[in-house]
C-alpha cells in the first residue's frame, strides 16, 4: 500500500494514509476538481477531512471535507506516469492506468477522438482509484463442486459463470477460484489456466506480471479484449480452463463456443441480478442454455453479507 499513497500529493498523502488504516477495508478513492475527496469501504462513504477542521482523516460532512484542486489531479497524472504521460498513451485511449500492486486508476476528462474512437484523454477531472484486495481462501468452500466427477469421460472443471450485480465481489471470487485451480487441492492436480484480463481486474498485471497471486500454472494476457484474447491464448498456450471477466457480447458468445469445441473449459462471470434477468437478455440468454452447466449467483444479504447459491445446468440449486 505503501507504494500507492506515493502517487498522491504531499498535502493528501499523510491524511490518505491514517484513512485506509481508520477504515481498513478502503475499496475506492474517488477525487473530482473542486469536489470532496470521497473514501469508500465496507458499503459506506467517508470523505477526507481537511486537516484544519478538527483532528482524525475522516468526516461524514461535505463541508468539513477537503476538495480536491485542478493542480492536484495534475501532480496526480504526473506521479502515476512518472513524469512520462506520452508512455501511458495506450493506458489513456483505454481509460484506466494500471499501478504497481495492481491498483486500478480510472480516469474521466476530457476525450479526444477520431471518428467514434477515443484516441486519448486530456485535462483529467476526475479518478477512480479502486484498491486491489485480493481475498485469499474466498472461493475454498465452492471450488470443490466445480470439479467433474472422477469417473466422467471429461476430466477438469464444469463450465461455470459466475452471477452477479456489479460490486458485490465476483471478480474477487473469480480470482480465487483461478488461484485454487492452478494450484491444485489434495485431492486435484493443479490445471493450465489462461485470463484474458481485458481491464486488467483479475490479475491486475503491471509492465506484463501479474500483481495478484492467480496460481503457479496460470497465463495471463492482460489488456486485449475477450474474444480475441480467449481465441489467441487456445493457439498459444493449451490451457485446460480459460477464465474471463464480464462476458456480454455476440463476440464473446461466439469465443466462448470455440473455447469449448477445443476441449477447454471455461470460467467466466457476468453481471445481472440473478439467472431469471440473464433470461431476458438475448445474448446472455445464449449462454446460459448454450455453453454453461454451473451457475454461480452472488447475492448480497442485510449486514453487507455475501450469500453464494450454486445451481446446475437443469438451474437446479446444488449449494
Amino acid at each position: 500500500m505503501e507504494k500507492l499513497w506515493r502517487i498522491f500529493p504531499l498535502h493528501m498523502r499523510e491524511g490518505l494514509r491514517e484513512a485506509a488504516g481508520a477504515l481498513h477495508n478502503m475499496e475506492e478513492i474517488r477525487i473530482r476538481t473542486g469536489q470532496p475527496v470521497i473514501l469508500l469501504g465496507g458499503q459506506e462513504e467517508w470523505f477526507l477531512l481537511k486537516k484544519a477542521e478538527k483532528t482524525g482523516c475522516l468526516t461524514k460532512e461535505p463541508a468539513e471535507a477537503y476538495r480536491a484542486t485542478a493542480q492536484d489531479l495534475n501532480d496526480l497524472m504526473v506521479f502515476i506516469s512518472r513524469y512520462s504521460l506520452f508512455a501511458f498513451e495506450e493506458e489513456l485511449k483505454n481509460g484506466f492506468i494500471t499501478l504497481e500492486g495492481g491498483h486500478r486508476v480510472g480516469l474521466g476528462g476530457q476525450a479526444v477522438c477520431h471518428g467514434e474512437r477515443i484516441q486519448t484523454l486530456r485535462n483529467i477531472s476526475s479518478m477512480n482509484i479502486r484498491i486491489c484486495h485480493q481475498v485469499k481462501g474466498c472461493a475454498k468452500e465452492l471450488a470443490p463442486y466445480l470439479y467433474r466427477h472422477p469417473k466422467q469421460k471429461r476430466s477438469g472443471i464444469y463450465n461455470t459463470l459466475i452471477v452477479s450485480p456489479p460490486g458485490i465481489g465476483k471478480t474477487t471470487l473469480l480470482r480465487d477460484m483461478v488461484r485454487i485451480l492452478s494450484n491444485g487441492t489434495r485431492q486435484h492436480t493443479g490445471l493450465n489456466v489462461s485470463i484474458v484480463d481485458e481491464r486488467s481486474e483479475i490479475a491486475g498485471c503491471y509492465q506484463g506480471t501479474p500483481q495478484n497471486d492467480v496460481g503457479m500454472r496460470t497465463d495471463v494476457l492482460d489488456g486485449c479484449p475477450k474474444s480475441s484474447g480467449m481465441m489467441f491464448l487456445i493457439r498459444t498456450m493449451s490451457p485446460q480452463v480459460v477464465a474471463v471477466d464480464e462476458l456480454g457480447s455476440k463476440e464473446d458468445v461466439a469465443a466462448v463456443a470455440y473455447a469449448c469445441s477445443c476441449g477447454c473449459s471455461i470460467l467466466g462471470s457476468v453481471h445481472a441480478w440473478g439467472l431469471e434477468e440473464l433470461e431476458k437478455k438475448p445474448v446472455l440468454k445464449e449462454l446460459i442454455h448454450g455453453h454453461f452447466e454451473r451457475f454461480l449467483a452472488i447475492r448480497q444479504i442485510e449486514g453487507g453479507m455475501r450469500q453464494y447459491e450454486l445451481y446446475n445446468a437443469g438451474k437446479e440449486r446444488i449449494c
